[in-house]
């Protein structure tokens, strides 16, 4: 949930807790590999108790090859285009492209195999967020939602823009589907503007600064760092303060909050359970031809 100083009650005061920033990560820059031209991490999946429900966040620009067909599964996607055109396909028989601004929030459940390239091998931006499923979801059937720019509700205020993408503020909410109780936002601020995010005590939250200086609970977090509140209470609201810097430039910050599941994770390349046997499982059915076989779909054809 999001709102502005002038639009929070004074109850809403009294009863919600003042964040504060734990720590804050900074990114790492890994250059190119053979599928992307640059690779970037935002927060790594070393130390899943801290970022918990969160795994990774990655940030890779690339024009050929990109990632071609590999599987998931216990685990979501969520994908967000900062420039360029993403093609996208998988093993349900989906295909499309993505344009700048446009997300795809991909449940892997059980098992799918998809693809992530840019469209004509031209060029994508992508942040990648990878979310982690409850126990009780690992297994669930695939889905995918396409959450375009132009269709997802957008607050605006004077100097202050919030794109939400899951959660809600006030009467708005995101279009998003989940899991897990995800709230999901990029928020921006004109230079010298402030703007009070409202979100559950029970979250952790982390803003992954895309752009400008914000300062975030009184601390300066610059472009490419992530700044993460943990918990503040296990019920009920509570707020943490943004201020964009007054140089001229506007700041842009990726939220996303969830409380932590706090359940064991481990990771198997593309496969995330709870134990090594379910690792050992994913990677039997993979082969086994459970996830359905290795699509042989035609790229996009060329507009």
């Amino acid at each position: 949930m999001y709102t502005q100083r002038t639009q929070h009650s004074e109850h809403d005061h009294q009863v919600a807790a003042r964040r504060t920033v734990t720590r804050v990560d900074e990114r790492i820059d890994l250059g190119a590999d053979a599928q992307v031209d640059s690779k970037a991490i935002f927060f790594p999946p070393t130390a899943p108790q801290l970022t918990d429900p969160f795994l990774l966040l990655s940030d890779d620009v690339f024009s050929s090859p990109g990632f071609d067909w590999h599987p998931h599964r216990g685990l979501e996607t969520v994908t967000m285009v900062v420039d360029g055109v993403l093609e996208h396909g998988d093993s349900l028989g989906n295909a499309g492209a993505l344009s700048t601004g446009d997300v795809q929030w991909m449940t892997a459940g059980r098992g799918v195999i998809h693809r992530e390239l840019a469209f004509r091998n031209e060029r994508a931006h992508t942040l990648q967020l990878w979310v982690n499923l409850p126990t009780d979801k690992k297994m669930t059937d695939t889905r995918y939602q396409d959450l375009r720019a132009v269709e997802r509700p957008v607050i605006t205020g004077e100097g202050i823009r919030v794109d939400l993408i899951a959660g809600s503020s006030g009467d708005v909410a995101g279009p998003a589907l989940t899991h897990w109780p995800i709230s999901a936002a990029v928020l921006t601020l004109e230079p010298g503007r402030a703007l009070e995010h409202v979100l559950p005590a029970a979250d952790r939250a982390f803003f992954a600064v895309l752009a400008g200086t914000p300062t975030i609970a009184g601390r300066t977090v610059q472009a490419g760092q992530t700044a993460w509140s943990d918990p503040a209470g296990d019920s009920g609201l509570s707020t943490i303060d943004l201020h964009a810097a007054d140089d001229g430039r506007p700041a842009q910050v990726m939220t996303f909050s969830g409380p932590p599941m706090r359940q064991p994770v481990v990771f198997g390349g593309p496969f995330v359970m709870n134990h090594k046997s379910e690792i050992a499982k994913a990677f039997a059915d993979f082969h086994a031809g459970k996830f359905g076989d290795i699509p042989r779909q035609a790229r996009l054809k060329y507009r």
